[in-house]
């Protein structure tokens, strides 16, 4: 058992970013964009549809060049959809 302040391993992991950027994280980001953008049709639009485009966008690898995951592209189109439904039913 490691007393306070000592590590317990000689080698620590890096202090940066300890995952890939491989598609896995892009597929998960679409889909979390995606779900945000179906449910922002029904409630909260002005906050989902935001969300879901920043979500597809960073699915998309922030470039919109290039092979990228589907569910990016359609949570940035359904997301501008309902940002912009949810502003026009506010005026």
């Amino acid at each position: 058992m490691a007393a306070f302040g000592h590590r317990t391993r000689r080698h620590p992991r890096s202090r940066g970013r300890t995952w890939s950027r491989t598609g896995t994280d892009r597929t998960t980001l679409g889909i979390i964009g995606l779900v945000c953008a179906v449910a922002g049709f029904f409630v909260l639009g002005i906050l989902l549809g935001p969300v879901a485009i920043f979500c597809g966008w960073l699915a998309l690898g922030r470039r919109w060049a290039g092979a990228h995951p589907v569910t990016g592209l359609v949570a940035v189109i359904l997301g501008a959809i309902d940002t912009l439904a949810a502003v026009m039913w506010l005026f």
